[in-house]
């Protein structure tokens, strides 16, 4: 079943001085429960398209299917409900608050976006730490984790709402490479036990090798697809 569908998608930015073309006509197709990454240099488009995805950004023409919800047409309240309901986002730079422990940063999504009761909440909590390894873990802030550590917060905090879709944008560039492989894996066990559908937007070679779709952007365009074993090698 196709999760994402994207036709004919465009997206400009205006400044004082210049249009930018970020997206220029891009098609395709994502099926549920793919593990994808979307690769090219610096301003390809790349970012601005798991924005849009994300419903962090609206197009400026064509059309963007999500579990076959026209999101191009949402306004920003109906993009954040949608998006707290449906999506789960994995930032760069991880986006904990600093304030919070890793438990509660877990949570947070359950109590601002879906409000669930105490109960509920707790237990999911502790049931995706542990997932993620870090149930010992639970009670530190950020500023007492590695990169690694951080991350796996990260993710188990973009699992809490069981959403079908996972976006990560550069999830392992601050990464070492045994942190970035057991990211990597740990990612690949979520999507074969939940059927959770991973994309990313990646300069990192450790992910475009591991992935099972590759598509290739230049210049806002899409210049290519790869389909491949997707399993991690080291």
């Amino acid at each position: 079943m196709s999760l994402i569908v994207a036709q004919n998608l465009t997206k400009i930015y205006n400044t004082e001085e210049v249009e930018v073309h970020a997206l220029r006509g891009v098609d395709f197709t994502i099926e549920e429960g793919s593990f994808a990454s979307f690769v090219g240099p610096s301003g390809s488009g790349k970012t601005t398209l798991l924005n849009l995805i994300g419903c962090l950004d609206k197009p400026t023409g064509g059309r963007l299917l999500v579990e076959g919800s026209d999101i191009s047409s949402l306004g920003r309240k109906e993009g954040a409900r949608f998006r707290g309901q449906n999506i789960g986002y994995i930032f760069q730079n991880f986006n904990l608050i600093p304030v919070l422990t890793a438990f509660e940063n877990v949570e947070y999504p359950l109590v601002m976006v879906q409000n669930r009761p105490v109960s509920e909440r707790q237990d999911r909590v502790a049931g995706l730490l542990a997932a993620v390894g870090m149930a010992d873990q639970k009670g530190k802030f950020p500023d007492q984790l590695s990169g690694g550590q951080k991350q796996r917060v990260a993710i188990a905090r973009a699992l809490v709402t069981n959403p079908k879709l996972v976006l990560a944008d550069e999830p392992t560039a601050n990464l070492d490479h045994d942190a970035a492989y057991g990211i990597i894996r740990l990612m690949e066990k979520m999507k074969d036990d939940l059927r959770t559908t991973f994309i990313f937007s990646t300069h990192d070679t450790r992910i475009i090798g591991e992935v099972e779709i590759v598509y290739t952007l230049e210049d806002g365009r899409l210049t290519g697809q790869q389909i491949s074993g997707g399993k991690v090698h080291e």
